[in-house]
């Protein structure tokens, strides 16, 4: 993995309609995903349950049939809460081909794991199927997007760290030392087993960019330069 370090996500593509996820609005989608591409990064993340479920779609229709395919890396994920058994992963997996109109995935993740869904994962053998998937040429790389405490990445890494190439993982000044969350924790361990980290949530669904007054009087207080370079770049 040797990516430019920046990726779109497509968790909140702009729709016509507020409140309605699947009103999508693609003269602003297509703007967006040719502009990114034109700066010369290729990530787009998206996955099975964004948009009210059809994210997947409207993926398709904004770069899959607008770019050819070897310009850009398009990344998806298994709805780990979704899923029923077996039968039921090749199914959703092969839906997503479909979706998002491609024959392979260059990265593709265990949606969300955590103490919730890991027992079901070992029990219908998620691991194995995604690693299978490999072998075929389906997935470039597997990955999981991960949402629990250290301890359990730490488990899962030592059990199955054969079968993920990278790992998705919450990261930003807030979620730090959250005890929800404990990203620098998890961190480390990704670090400990090598494995290569992309970093979602940096600013927490764009919290970070308005912060309450008494927070931003600190952080100018702590480092007035870096404030500056961050209101020009904004």
């Amino acid at each position: 993995m040797n990516e430019k370090k920046f990726g779109f996500g497509c968790m909140r593509m702009p729709v016509m309609e507020p409140g309605n996820q699947t009103s999508f609005d693609y003269d602003k989608i297509e703007k967006l995903f040719d502009t990114f591409l034109e700066r010369g990064f290729t990530y787009f993340d998206t996955a099975y349950t964004y948009h009210g479920y059809h994210a997947e779609e409207a993926v398709k229709k904004a770069l899959v049939e607008r770019h050819p395919r070897d310009s850009f890396e398009l990344a998806t994920k298994m709805p780990l809460r979704d899923f029923k058994d077996e039968e039921d992963l090749e199914k959703i997996f092969n839906e997503q081909l479909n979706n998002c109109g491609v024959k392979y995935f260059d990265f593709y993740l265990l949606h969300n794991m955590g103490h919730n869904v890991y027992a079901k994962c070992e029990k219908f053998h998620a691991f194995s199927f995604v690693q299978k998937k490999k072998s075929e040429g389906y997935i470039k790389n597997v990955g999981m997007s991960f949402h629990d405490v250290p301890a359990l990445l730490e488990e899962i890494l030592k059990k199955y760290g054969d079968c993920i190439d990278f790992l998705q993982l919450q990261i930003n000044y807030i979620d730090w030392e959250q005890p929800n969350v404990q990203s620098r924790k998890c961190l480390e361990i990704a670090n400990k087993y090598n494995k290569p980290v992309i970093v979602m949530e940096p600013c927490k669904g764009g919290t970070l960019i308005n912060v309450p007054e008494a927070a931003l009087s600190l952080m100018k207080g702590y480092n007035s330069e870096a404030w500056v370079m961050y209101k020009r770049s904004n």
